[in-house]
């Protein structure tokens, strides 16, 4: 199981090639949340989301064969992957379900990837891309379920804890690269509470049963929220270190993106604003004087759908 140093060393290597994005602080009170709040506006990102440093990791500590690249994803992941094989001049194929948004697939292709909409969900799309990956000897980039993948990912806390202080850190959960590689890096220190849609409960369910289990996804969030079972290392770190799991409804996210633009003039996919969601509806309370966080982790969303 990974841990802080390797998050650490992650980062050193990805630095020259990501962002530093912004963190801001707000007072009590505002979007109704009793307690004060620091955002980490990770949809900044290169590519769009914090996708940016697990793809870069991937690529910067493999050996890239002549074939380059694949990756399935939902939509984020293969956003950032393609945008990195470019950036190191690597050949990519993503492979993306057909419930993936438009915007997704075109920023896709922006960065000269080529570009396969296989399947209803991104199960169907990953194992296409398993097999194309075995025909062809490119080297798979996981979304998810890859320690070297998520130890770049958990670079964003590493980077938000230096820019400000807090004592939870609400991080919204998909196949559960994000939340290990967060935890892996502050989950010693810091209260990591995980936040997932009712229509995509796969770390909820897996720590209610103690194992991953097989979840049926649906929902507003299931492009980029939609893997169907928690990645297996990400769940033994999520296991150890993540403290508490909560869901919220559409709804809730919903209104969280327009809280987002309203009051900040931030644009959030449903994803990177699942964790305000839980705070403003409720799901999670914070304690009187706790000090809360979460991450705006992806922006690549229609802007229609928000404003």
């Amino acid at each position: 199981m990974i841990g802080p140093s390797d998050v650490e060393a992650a980062w050193r290597l990805i630095q020259p090639h990501v962002r530093r994005t912004p963190a801001i602080e707000l007072p009590a009170g505002m979007f109704g949340i009793s307690s004060t709040l620091a955002l980490k506006l990770e949809s900044l990102q290169v590519s769009g989301s914090f996708k940016g440093r697990g793809a870069f990791h991937k690529l910067l500590a493999s050996k890239v064969p002549a074939a380059g690249i694949i990756a399935a994803s939902g939509g984020n992941h293969g956003a950032a992957a393609a945008y990195a094989a470019r950036a190191l001049g690597h050949r990519a194929e993503i492979f993306v379900p057909t419930i993936a948004s438009p915007s997704k697939v075109a920023r896709l292709k922006s960065y000269g990837a080529v570009v396969h909409q296989i399947g209803a969900v991104y199960a169907e799309a990953r194992a296409a891309s398993e097999k194309r990956a075995a025909e062809t000897g490119a080297l798979t980039v996981p979304a998810y379920e890859d320690a070297v993948v998520f130890a770049g990912a958990g670079s964003v806390a590493l980077e938000f804890a230096e820019q400000t202080r807090f004592d939870t850190l609400l991080v919204a959960v998909g196949g559960g690269g994000l939340i290990a590689g967060c935890a892996a890096a502050i989950g010693e220190t810091v209260k990591i509470v995980a936040v997932e849609t009712e229509g995509t409960p796969t770390l909820h369910e897996a720590l209610r049963a103690g194992h991953p289990v097989e979840v049926k996804i649906s929902g507003i969030a299931a492009d980029a929220l939609g893997a169907s079972r928690i990645g297996v290392p990400n769940f033994e770190i999520a296991q150890k270190l993540v403290r508490d799991s909560v869901l919220v409804n559409d709804e809730a996210v919903r209104a969280a993106q327009r809280a987002l633009w309203e009051g900040l003039r931030v644009i959030a996919e449903p994803a990177g604003a699942t964790g305000l969601a839980a705070l403003m509806a409720g799901a999670y309370r914070p304690a009187v004087g706790e000090r809360v966080a979460t991450l705006v982790c992806g922006a690549n969303t229609e802007p229609g759908s928000v404003i």
